[in-house]
Formats: C-alpha cells, sequence, structure tokens
C-alpha cells in the first residue's frame, strides 16, 4: 500500500516528466480494488469491467494535470470510474434494445456461487444504479461517507438517504 507521500511523488512525476512507469505503479496499486468495485456495479459483466477500467486508467493518465490533490487520488480515480460508468449505462439507454437470443444458454452457473454471493447479487439488482453505487462504496470498499459524497458528486445527506433506503430495500428483497 501507498503513503500519500509515495503516491504524490508518483503524481508529481507522471505529471512533470510523463512517466508511464510512474503511472504504471499506481495502476498497480489500484486497479484491484477499483475493478472489483466497477465488477459490482456492472453486476458481474466482466468484459464491461474490462473496458470500463482501461477508459479511467486512461482518462486519469490523460486528465493527471487536472489533479488538483485537495481529494485523495483514489476518491479522484473512483470518481473517473463512476463518470465512466454513467455515461456508459446513458448511452446503452440511447440504443435500441436488441431481441434476447439464447440467454438461458450464456447464463452464469449458478452452482459455481455460492448462496451468500448469490443473495447480495440478487439484493444489488434491487437497487438503483445510485444506491448501488453507494452501498459498494460504504460497504465494499470502506470509503466513509465524505468521501463518497466526493466520488459521486451527492450531498452527504443524500449519500445518507441512499444509504438508508438501500438497507431497506435489500432487507425487504430478503424476506421475498
Amino acid at each position: 500500500m501507498l503513503s500519500r507521500i509515495e503516491e504524490l511523488a508518483l503524481i508529481a512525476r507522471c505529471i512533470a516528466a510523463d512517466d508511464r512507469r510512474a503511472f504504471g505503479r499506481l495502476v498497480e496499486e489500484y486497479q484491484p480494488r477499483l475493478r472489483r468495485f466497477l465488477l459490482n456495479l456492472a453486476e458481474g459483466d466482466a468484459a464491461l469491467v474490462a473496458d470500463l477500467a482501461q477508459d479511467t486508467f486512461i482518462k486519469a493518465y490523460t486528465g493527471i494535470r487536472s489533479y488538483q490533490g485537495v481529494a485523495g487520488f483514489k476518491t479522484w480515480l473512483y470518481r473517473i470510474a463512476c463518470n465512466e460508468f454513467y455515461s456508459y449505462r446513458r448511452k446503452r439507454r440511447e440504443e435500441p434494445e436488441l431481441p434476447d437470443m439464447g440467454a438461458d444458454a450464456m447464463a452464469p452457473d449458478c452452482n459455481a456461487a455460492s448462496d451468500a454471493r448469490m443473495d447480495v447479487e440478487h439484493c444489488l439488482k434491487a437497487l438503483s444504479e445510485q444506491e448501488r453505487t453507494v452501498v459498494l462504496l460504504f460497504y465494499m470498499e470502506d470509503q466513509p461517507i465524505k468521501k463518497i459524497s466526493k466520488i459521486t458528486g451527492m450531498p452527504e445527506g443524500t449519500v445518507k438517504s441512499h444509504l438508508s433506503r438501500a438497507k431497506k430495500k435489500m432487507a425487504d428483497t430478503m424476506q421475498q
């Protein structure tokens, strides 16, 4: 785990010398957690996660000069990832829906997943995108309310409301 000073030194090398190795070190540090977050947000779509993670890191690299250091680099990176995910979802809504051909043949093997994992996935699907994002950041990524507010651009009170509403929806879903 990088210290704040190491992180800032790597960022400074990226900005000052366009040091790709320094950025590569940042990618190594944050990619596993970012991918896990995106995997949950994208409801297990690994191909989408690969695209979103790649787009996130490309935008971070090309826009690193705009990073001001007020929020942590991880917070800034997660904000980019959220924006990429929501942008993808908006574009997808604008495209006409294609008929689902043979979805049963492509369904994941449910026997491979544990019952608990399936329950969590089922509960997460019952949430709106914003609720899911907040729940994943709070419970899976251990982000405090203030950082979630910065990542999502929502006021802290809205984040708390989404968490409260999501907990109720998830409890209701579990009881069904």
